[in-house]
């Protein structure tokens, strides 16, 4: 039963994602039908779904919401800002009950339930009704009539169309056929009557006890097809009745099959799910179908669809019935494609992986035994080992690979909420929301993500006016992007507001003692200060920012992911974030090196090229790399290898972030798929090492952190220049 819950709870969530991200989008000007059925369909879902796990308050709560839906839809309710506040609200109240579900409770304690009800009235204040008197607004109250008999000639087309054919007996049953027509006008306008005598006998012929009419009925009423067949039932069986819809109800009951829930049904269910056809004229079209079946059979001729006698005896237009057949097709395809897809718990891919992990040590192990044997063979199946082991690789982290749209369109409520908190016009562009990472990453990432959005928001936008009197847009611009390089995913935060004061920063990194008077630093420098703990710029205190907390807990996340951020800005034009994570956390390809006894590895997708270093092309830790100026840095002197220099060294180009840098190592040993293992708290701040891996002798080989080394090369450049270019232009201390 617990698992019951939690997948309904899970499930239950997407839809109110769904509901969000549609009202999101009505706020923005999408008024499409479309739009607003789907999330009327989504808010069905769920409160069908609460009924079924028996989960009734949660089911209440939704049939208001989806009242007031329904109102919207028909479009008794035009849209606004209260509403889709109010609308957002209730999908806030729904996630709160979902919260209990998961932590096994069952019901709202007295709180939240308080707050429901208080939620519950502010929806049902758009409908204008109170508590317990939620009308049922999907069938309008029919309007009532008199019957207006006219010429046969007259053709109205936008009216239901009744033909009815009373059985001879209905007279010696006690029913009078003009009863049921006056009956009919409670439901409507009777604008035409045509009386059939065609079944009428020669007057010798005739029995005073039977019926022998029929009618053709023109009705204009908004009732429903089961309402007006309801006028006839005493007499159903006893004639022939067809009901045709008017044509401007042909497209309400095509949106009807059309937004329907996913479910799967038979064409003859969805044609009555949808109201175009009755249940009494299913029944009777599958009477008709079997007995045509029958006499199909015995004369070896194929049997007719349901759909075709239900058109052939009118029972429903064939475009209907069109849809209904299409309607059935899809949602088969989408349940085909469905059944190829199995919830797995998260817990259990990392064991995957983690067992992944060993057998790529293992294989490498088995390897290095075949190589030393000199076995031909040996190496030979070691060789197709390794290869198989490399594709079970990437395939069990191709299956921990998710979407980080999903992350970033959980901002599209936050910038509107903290929009409105703010009284800024703010809007989101989104933009490479199908870039994949690790799915540890992206649960991971969503908190210093949230840091930098209401950050720029706060800090970076401007107020409407500031805007307007620098000649921007009044409406502001928060920017989230995400994309691959170098084996990295990158991710920005960007806005269009004022930029960050470097001055201002300095001033304030002085006074709180981050840094002394006097010391230069470059402008980037001076930029990444805001990244140390206490610092804020901010004037005054509020509930999003100005306490000093949380941009130095957004580094801190993101290095405890092996990832950087960086900051680059223009005054008055804007900031851009730069945040840049690995791939996978678990196993990565390594391009494995040795100096002197120790091995190191570096990750395989920051490596340029190798080159032999000549001392002739060096000057100091320079690297003339083809007429490009690299800097470069020894392991040997950076970690104090002991041991004598070789004759024969290697450099290793690697680049991150668009720099380049050298590493000089004694011998390039070759690829190598690296698992990667955490460091001990005992070297949390070694400097130029990201983790270690196990080679396949049993051996700790340790993984180098290239953005490290490569700031560390390019501080050294900084350096240089500045040495010997003393008017390099600098930001001093004030």
């Amino acid at each position: 039963m617990e698992e019951l819950y939690s997948v309904f709870a899970q499930e239950a969530r997407e839809q109110l994602t769904a509901m969000e991200d549609g009202l999101l989008a009505m706020e923005q000007g999408d008024h499409e039908a479309e739009t607003i059925n789907a999330i009327f369909r989504a808010a069905h879902t769920i409160k069908g779904a609460s009924g079924v796990v028996e989960l009734h308050h949660i089911e209440k709560f939704t049939h208001v919401l989806e009242n007031l839906l329904d109102r919207l839809r028909n479009g008794e309710i035009q849209v606004s800002g209260e509403l889709i506040t109010a609308l957002l609200k209730g999908c806030d109240h729904i996630g709160a009950l979902l919260d209990r579900v998961d932590q096994g409770q069952m019901d709202a304690d007295e709180a939240l339930q308080q707050a429901g009800e208080v939620t519950a009235e502010r929806l049902r204040a758009f409908t204008g009704t109170a508590a317990g008197a939620e009308p049922n607004r999907m069938v309008p109250e029919a309007s009532v009539g008199t019957v207006e008999r006219t010429g046969g000639d007259t053709a109205i087309s936008d009216c239901w169309h009744i033909s009815i054919r009373f059985g001879r007996d209905v007279l010696r049953m006690g029913m009078e056929p003009l009863a049921f027509l006056r009956y009919l006008l409670n439901l409507g306008e009777i604008v035409h009557l045509t009386t059939l005598c065609d079944a009428m006998p020669n007057a010798e012929e005739m029995d005073p006890e039977a019926c022998y009419l029929g009618f053709e009925i023109t009705l204009r009423s908004h009732a429903s097809k089961d309402q007006i067949e309801n006028v006839f039932a005493f007499c159903r069986d006893e004639c022939d009745l067809y009901i045709l819809p008017p044509h401007s109800k042909v497209g309400d009951f095509l949106s009807l099959i059309e937004h329907l829930p996913e479910e799967t049904l038979r064409l003859g269910e969805i044609l009555v799910r949808s109201g175009a056809l009755t249940q009494e004229e299913l029944d009777q079209g599958l009477r008709r179908q079997k007995a045509a079946a029958r006499i199909a059979e015995a004369t070896e001729q194929p049997a007719p669809q349901l759909g075709e006698i239900l058109v052939e005896k009118k029972m429903v237009q064939p475009e209907i019935v069109e849809a209904a057949a299409a309607k059935q097709k899809q949602v088969a395809e989408k349940k085909t494609a469905e059944a190829r897809l199995i919830r797995v718990q998260a817990d259990k891919l990392d064991q995957l992986i983690d067992l992944v992990g060993e057998l790529v040590i293992a294989g490498a192990s088995a390897n290095l035994l075949a190589q030393k044997s000199g076995q031909g063979n040996l190496v030979e199946a070691t060789s197709v080992l390794s290869r198989l082991v490399e594709n079970i690789r990437d395939s069990a982290l191709q299956l921990r690979m998710v979407q980080i749209g999903e992350t970033f369109n959980r901002f599209n409520r936050v910038v509107r909420d903290t929009a409105k908190e703010l009284n800024k016009d703010i809007e989101l562009v989104i933009t490479g929301a199908e870039t994949e990472l690790d799915k540890s990453v992206v649960e991971k990432i969503g908190d210093p993500l949230m840091h930098l959005v209401r950050n720029a928001m706060d800090h970076g936008i401007e107020s409407a006016s500031a805007r307007e009197a620098a000649g921007k847009p009044v409406r502001g611009r928060v920017e989230l992007n995400a994309y691959h390089d170098s084996g990295s995913i990158v991710i920005e935060v960007v806005d269009d507001g004022g930029g960050l004061n470097a001055d201002k920063i300095q001033a304030k990194a002085i006074e709180k003692g981050i840094i002394q008077p006097g010391q230069t630093l470059s402008e980037q420098e001076i930029c990444n200060l805001i990244f140390e703990a206490g610092f804020s710029t901010a004037d005054k205190v509020s509930n999003l920012s100005g306490r000093g907390v949380g941009m130095d807990v957004v580094k801190r996340n993101i290095q405890a992911l092996r990832g950087t951020v960086e900051v680059k800005t223009e005054l008055g034009v804007g900031s851009r974030f730069i945040i840049r994570l690995p791939l996978t956390l678990a196993i990565i390809d390594g391009f494995l090196t040795s100096v002197g006894d120790a091995a190191y590895v570096i990750p395989l997708d920051s490596v340029v090229e190798c080159l032999e270093l000549k001392d002739d092309d060096t000057r100091g830790h320079m690297l003339n790399l083809r007429g490009e100026v690299l800097p470069f840095v020894r392991l040997r002197e950076m970690f104090e290898i002991p041991g004598k220099q070789p004759v024969r060294e290697n450099v290793v180009v690697v680049q991150y972030s668009g720099q380049k840098a050298g590493i000089v190592v004694d011998q390039l040993l070759g690829e190598f798929q690296t698992v990667i293992k955490p460091l001990g708290v005992l070297f949390r701040h070694v400097r130029g090492i990201g983790g270690s891996t196990i080679l396949g002798s049993g051996e700790v080989a340790l993984i180098l952190d290239v953005q490290a080394l490569v700031s560390r090369c390019a501080a050294q450049e900084e350096q240089r220049a500045r040495y010997h270019n003393p008017g390099t232009p600098m930001l001093e201390a004030r």
